[in-house]
């Protein structure tokens, strides 16, 4: 009998991370969005989680919304760009592969207080292709909001999307498709160096620097020129984890001046090579946040390689989210790894697929 595959709406959503149906993640710009928009749209999408797939309207107030500005004109120039934006979407279409044009937002209606709601609906034919969906990413909160561009959140969403694949570890794109997926605008950074220097390399290293992989962006050439490229992902040992947690708590102006002052060229390195991170200054300090908090130790690599193949299908970071919350507040395990894989065992058999 064949496996079941595990679609993206059985994916849950926690206090620290959303879901984005992998389909979102990849989509081509027709019309460009700005970094404001694309967070906004992702907490439309978290918010409407619940009954994203039904034709019924989702509400939100503008302050969950508006973030750290006072001003809600932001959020209402970004709900006018997403409703006017047109994006492509690969899709499966009569049994074959296709390209489907559809709406990121339908109708809305916001409240003119400052401190009102926004009334909202997902179009039809986007609730379809979520409703299909069975490959997601899952993003972290505090990872979302800490990274200063549009082209280092996508890179991050791509990376979050691929990284729980068992067999791969990259993906060739065209120069072409890349640009669409990173939404830069037409007739801009037409050069790969242009490319390279204003968007990608600075992406790449953001991404490093946050998250919890490591990822390049090789060139691939046809004769002279840059056709393709190769991303590479890989996940960061204990160390370099850390390293991503301490940098999460710079302020972003601090983190900018030590990126300026620590640039290296980002080479794979073998299985478990420690990336060293200078620790930052108190007064550079925020607190720490709470996704971290409740963390704990990082997993072996090998641990959550296990879990996958020991229950296929199932999302092992919202297992592991599961795990530590219940775990919080009793004594530490001795082996937190083998802790975690028995907490899974039990969780799958009480909640098969």
């Amino acid at each position: 009998m064949a496996e079941k595959p595990y679609r993206t709406l059985d994916a849950r959503p926690s206090a620290d991370s959303l879901i984005k149906p992998g389909e979102l993640v990849d989509l081509i710009e027709v019309t460009p969005l700005s970094l404001n928009d694309r967070r906004i749209y992702n907490q439309l999408l978290e918010n409407a989680w619940d009954a994203i797939d039904k034709p019924v309207s989702h509400v939100i107030s503008k302050a969950a919304l508006r973030g750290k500005h006072n001003s809600n004109d932001r959020v209402g120039e970004s709900l006018e760009r997403l409703m006017s934006a047109v994006v492509k979407v690969s899709v499966n279409w009569e049994g074959g592969p296709a390209i489907e044009r559809v709406q990121l937002l339908g109708g809305n209606i916001e409240a003119l207080r400052s401190d009102g709601l926004i009334e909202y609906e997902i179009p039809a034919r986007l609730r379809k292709i979520i409703g299909n969906s069975t490959v997601f990413a899952r993003l972290q909160r505090e990872v979302m909001f800490a990274l200063s561009s549009k082209y280092a959140l996508t890179l991050y969403e791509m990376v979050q999307k691929r990284g729980n694949l068992r067999w791969r570890s990259s993906e060739r794109f065209s120069l072409e498709a890349l640009r669409g997926i990173l939404g830069v605008p037409k007739g801009k950074l037409t050069s790969w160096s242009n490319l390279k220097l204003r968007a990608l390399d600075p992406a790449v290293a953001e991404v490093n620097d946050l998250s919890d992989f490591m990822v390049a962006v090789e060139p691939i050439k046809s004769g002279r020129s840059v056709t393709h490229v190769e991303l590479k992902w890989w996940r960061k040992d204990e160390d370099a984890t850390g390293a991503a947690g301490r940098a999460l708590q710079f302020s972003k102006v601090g983190r900018r001046v030590k990126a300026a002052g620590t640039e290296e060229q980002v080479v794979p390195p073998e299985p478990n090579v420690v990336s060293g991170e200078p620790r930052p200054k108190a007064s550079e300090l925020k607190p720490r946040p709470a996704w971290l908090q409740s963390r704990g130790t990082p997993l072996r690599t090998e641990t959550y390689e296990t879990a996958r193949l020991r229950h296929a299908g199932y999302d092992i970071y919202f297992v592991e989210g599961e795990w530590r919350s219940w775990a919080a507040g009793k004594p530490p395990a001795d082996d937190p790894d083998r802790a975690f894989l028995a907490f899974f065992r039990k969780y799958a058999e009480a909640n098969p697929i």
